[in-house]
């Protein structure tokens, strides 16, 4: 059954954002309704969403005609999965919060029982009063309602400061986990640690030995956990963010190479729960580094290699009680041989053994398959999927494992 998306539009210039959900919502396969409130018909007609969502885009004209067998807003808030509310105004923050229901959208949100995104927009000055900053802090206390925080940037009144809405990708990914989760937040009071990407180990200041990884894996377990109520310390080595921008309970810590890793790793992991190492780690790092650039005639015909420390090994043998260490194995031919071997000798406590020689797997893509182990040799196979989806499983997995 297809997913039942409803987006509540508001009036603002980054509506322009949610003509591009609807689209690419439409384009995954879901079904998406929109309600438009007034002011928003002032940016965008109500045509414009009904062509990208082939339904009826509804506004306050369509909630005072008696052509309905059932009151409007009862049909829709029975109807949806997901309730979005992009971009949302001060002004229906502030009905939010006081159970306000004075148009369809408001009307629609108290028939309803499904999850809500929020998305805010708005000038600096706006988003930074003190009853909006009370108004939105007590919405978060609401176990209904899933937020992305406005991000800073340049405004569309040609301030440069907080209020920007979060770009369409980030309401797309919030939306897949929030269909996936139905909205629970069953990782609320955990705080995982997370490494992302490939580490650089350099020859010289614009030389290194590295490997592939683009850190989506990483990041789509970010997100996952984020989505799910944890708070996450993501260490990665330098890659793209942006998908993390409107997100709260988020530290990042740049770390380059193997040793820079390892370093962040200790520092932060006694507060970790869970420890993701979803990071290609180099094994070994060239045994001597040239701060300036080598000419190509000094450049070694042999290169001589030093081991970098086995950090998850390491881990496996000082974790705690109440920690649970998870690895990945990036393997092609047999994938659960190695990662079999791989998670006994390290000791963790689940390992995700992922084929990287197969279509649309492994590095680099957007979707993955793999097989998920865990200390009792318990396998579940996860068929290709997007890698949030696969983070979900993943993260799904481990609380089996904690029963």
């Amino acid at each position: 059954m297809k997913p039942k998306i409803l987006i509540g539009v508001g009036g603002g210039i980054a509506i322009y954002k949610i003509c591009e959900v609807v689209s690419k919502l439409f384009q995954m396969g879901m079904e998406v309704k929109v309600i438009l409130t007034d002011t928003a018909e002032e940016f965008v007609t109500p045509l414009t969403f009904a062509t990208l969502s082939r339904h009826q885009a509804y506004t306050d004209q369509d909630f005072w005609k008696a052509t309905h067998s059932r009151p409007l807003h009862i049909e829709l808030g029975e109807w949806a999965d997901l309730l979005v509310i992009a971009p949302l105004t001060a002004n229906t923050l502030a009905k939010l919060v006081y159970g306000l229901a004075d148009n369809l959208l408001t009307n629609t949100i108290l028939a309803s029982r499904c999850p809500i995104l929020l998305a805010p927009a708005m000038n600096t000055d706006m988003w930074e009063q003190e009853t909006v900053k009370n108004n939105w802090q007590k919405l978060q206390q609401l176990s209904r309602y899933y937020s992305l925080n406005p991000t800073e940037g340049l405004l569309a009144c040609d301030r440069i400061g907080a209020g920007r809405m979060a770009e369409a990708t980030e309401i797309i990914l919030a939306v897949q986990s929030l269909i996936y989760t139905k909205g629970k937040q069953d990782l609320k009071g955990k705080h995982l640690l997370i490494t992302a990407g490939g580490t650089k180990e350099y020859i010289d200041p614009v030389r290194f030995i590295g490997n592939p990884s683009t850190g989506k894996m990483g990041l789509a377990l970010t997100l996952a956990s984020i989505h799910r109520g944890a708070s996450v310390t993501l260490i990665h080595t330098g890659i793209d963010l942006n998908s993390l921008n409107s997100l709260s309970d988020l530290k990042t810590i740049y770390t380059p190479s193997a040793h820079e890793m390892e370093i962040a790793i200790f520092e932060e992991v006694a507060i970790a729960d869970w420890i993701i190492m979803a990071a290609a780690i180099a094994d070994f790092k060239p045994a001597h580094y040239t701060d300036y650039k080598l000419p190509k005639k000094e450049i070694p015909e042999s290169l001589l290699l030093a081991p970098v420390t086995d950090i998850a090994m390491k881990l496996g043998q000082f974790k705690q009680d109440y920690q649970k260490l998870i690895g990945f194995a990036a393997q092609t031919g047999d994938i659960i041989t190695p990662a079999l071997d791989k998670l006994k000798r390290k000791n963790l406590d689940l390992i995700v053994a992922n084929p990287v020689d197969l279509p649309n797997a492994g590095f680099g893509s957007d979707t993955n398959q793999a097989i998920l182990i865990n200390s009792k040799e318990i396998q579940k196979t996860v068929t290709n999927c997007s890698k949030l989806e696969l983070a979900h499983q993943i993260l799904d997995f481990i609380q089996t494992d904690n029963n």
